[in-house]
């Protein structure tokens, strides 16, 4: 009698990131729900007060509560990220099939292209795009799919060449199906699980870069509560010896990162085991 496979059992540690992640997603969601107080509520008169009943995790300089701020800019901190690394793979993994599918001249130009973006220090390629179009979280975004592009696009091109030389691709275009039709309906979905997995693991650098424009100026704008703008607004009380305002956000910051980054490791090897 043959033996059902048993499943392995994930790390301790991969269980305990996915479950904080599970947990900052719902405290995003239901933040108008969990925060004691509105984003954007300034009191003069609870200026950078501490750790305490009213205030859980304290005040910044606006007398604004830092628990609030943080769950509200959760929404923002996750959000944009998502949506960046959406933009960069629909353009990254179309430029790299079509390169893989077309060959020739076509991969020629798309290799090249990919150099020259790679050529640029990648914060510098979007300074260089916000200083023509303006500061905002919205033109971060954007800048930052493109300088992440060209890496899906190199990744997604060596695994849709290894892809295209299997059998099944002869057999459908024996049966006459175009390539579009090849590409669109089977080759590109069998490379959704390992794209998927390098995109998890992308996901906590994009959220990094994107704090560190906010830090910079170019990202979000007052009255935000990105935990960017949030630490470079913190960043004044530290020398008044309230280190709160720039250490939550921070701290949230460093916290999903590290989860991310343990959580995407351990998806992108069972998802590239299991193709």
């Amino acid at each position: 009698m043959r033996r059902p496979r048993l499943r392995p059992r994930q790390p301790l540690t991969v269980l305990i990131a996915a479950g904080f992640l599970v947990l900052v997603v719902l405290t995003a969601a239901l933040a108008p729900l969990l925060a004691p107080y509105a984003p954007d509520s300034i009191d003069l008169s609870a200026s950078l007060v501490g750790t305490g009943r009213e205030h859980l995790l304290g005040t910044d300089a606006s007398g604004q509560d830092l628990l609030s701020r943080v769950l509200h800019g959760a929404r923002t901190s996750l959000i944009a990220p998502l949506a960046l690394l959406a933009l960069a793979a629909l353009l990254g993994v179309t430029l790299g099939t079509l390169a893989a599918w077309r060959g020739g001249w076509v991969d020629t130009l798309v290799s090249r292209l990919t150099d020259v973006m790679y050529a640029f220090p990648g914060l510098l390629f979007v300074v260089l795009i916000i200083a023509v179009f303006g500061a905002g979280m919205t033109t971060s975004v954007l800048a930052l799919a493109l300088a992440y592009a060209p890496t899906i696009a190199k990744y997604t091109r060596s695994l849709a060449l290894s892809e295209r030389a299997k059998p099944y691709i002869d057999a459908y275009r024996v049966q006459g199906m175009g390539g579009a039709r090849i590409c669109a309906r089977h080759l590109v979905p069998n490379l959704a699980r390992s794209v998927v997995g390098y995109l998890v693991v992308l996901f906590g650098e994009a959220l990094m870069s994107l704090a560190t424009l906010s830090y910079l100026g170019f990202g979000a704008q007052p009255p935000s509560s990105d935990w960017g703008l949030m630490v470079q607004e913190g960043q004044a009380a530290v020398v008044q010896g309230a280190l709160l305002p720039a250490m939550v956000p921070g701290t949230a910051i460093a916290a999903v990162v590290v989860a991310f980054n343990i959580v995407g490791v351990w998806a992108a090897d069972r998802l590239g085991s299991r193709r």
